[in-house]
């Protein structure tokens, strides 16, 4: 049983209700979507074929609570649902980041589902699988990023449409990097009284917003 792995590297939570908090994270390699603001092109092809237990193996190794299964987008690996089953068995608190363009009523009920509803400017909001959403609850969040006031209007649209701030633990908003003013999304989610948490991708504040393994 294996996974093709893009890296393996301990940071500081950048993203969620979780950042700030000292984080393991397990890249997968492989994305279905070209997100126009894609971050991590790198992971589309680039990885090493590892046995899930030699990767179960690295991590446990690492004294650290806290785990993100990411990407690439995680959910095209079916061995991804092992390998975060057996990390929550081992007493680690497990997040993935998906796309939400692929199934994830089949992952392990423990793991805390981070989940990036597409918005019109990522020229993926055609993949967005809304069947997802019965399946969310209080241990996930929704995370929507934002180019454009159109973007912006889009998300607001589906907050009250599927009673998000009610039935995820964390409506997350964040800007684009570098493309829309941050302040603006904050007076717009003021103005509109949004049930959501704004966010800015820490990471990219501390080292250089192209640096990897961080």
């Amino acid at each position: 049983m294996n996974l093709t792995i893009n890296e393996i590297y301990t940071s500081v939570q950048g993203e969620s209700t979780w950042a700030g908090l000292p984080c393991v994270f397990v890249r997968l390699t492989f994305c279905d979507l070209r997100c126009t603001y894609c971050d991590t092109e790198y992971a589309f092809y680039a990885g090493t074929k590892r046995q899930v237990a030699d990767i179960l193996a690295e991590v446990l190794a690492i004294d650290c609570p806290l785990v993100e299964i990411t990407g690439g987008e995680p959910l095209l690996q079916k061995n991804v649902l092992p390998l975060m089953a057996r990390l929550c068995d081992a007493g680690r608190t497990v997040l993935i980041e998906t796309s939400g363009a692929h199934d994830i009523s089949k992952i392990d009920p423990r793991v805390h589902r981070i989940m990036d509803l597409k918005t019109p400017s990522s020229g993926e909001c055609d993949r967005n699988r809304f069947e997802n959403i019965p399946f969310l609850t209080k241990g996930d969040e929704v995370k929507f990023v934002l180019g454009s006031r159109e973007d912006y209007e889009w998300a607001r649209a589906r907050i009250a449409e599927h009673g998000l701030g009610a039935r995820v633990g964390a409506v997350l908003l964040s800007p684009v990097f570098g493309k829309i003013d941050p302040r603006d999304i904050v007076e717009w989610m003021l103005a509109d009284k949004v049930p959501a948490r704004f966010q800015l991708q820490m990471h990219k504040f501390i080292w250089d917003p192209k640096k990897k393994g961080v």
